[in-house]
């Protein structure tokens, strides 16, 4: 390559199209506010221990890192993955649907920079949810 010839600048991360860690803290912060005040989430917030702050706190690096940002909560939990961290809880289809309402939710009320990265976070995330589900719907 020439000198005169420039490197095309690298594509923006999903993390920093969205709005960086602010974007994802306050996706975070509107899920968990969901899930306690939402009664439609009930059964959801039942399986989560009583003090939702380690959670809180936790979530929005998880989304960072997922989304192309800071790798910090890969590094704290090298050889994890959400399926595998999840599967000791009671996940069934009724409550993964639950989760995946409350994001979906949680992310389309949040102040974010691009619409379509959110959109379709919401949608991967949604998916994810859903794989997490065992079991037979209820009721």
């Amino acid at each position: 390559m020439s000198e005169t010839e420039a490197t095309p600048a690298p594509l923006p991360s999903p993390f920093e199209r969205i709005g960086g860690r602010p974007a994802m803290q306050a996706i975070a912060d509107r899920f968990y506010d969901l899930m306690e005040a939402d009664p439609a989430y009930a059964e959801l917030r039942a399986i989560h221990a009583a003090d939702l702050a380690p959670m809180r706190a936790a979530l929005p690096s998880f989304l960072a890192g997922w989304a192309g940002g800071p790798r910090d909560w890969f590094e704290a939990n090298p050889g994890k993955c959400m399926v595998s961290m999840h599967a000791p809880f009671p996940i069934d289809h009724r409550t993964a649907g639950q989760w995946a309402d409350a994001m979906r939710r949680a992310i389309a009320q949040a102040p974010v920079a691009d619409r379509d990265v959110a959109e379709a976070m919401a949608d991967v995330l949604a998916r994810m949810a859903h794989g997490m589900g065992r079991g037979t719907e209820r009721g």
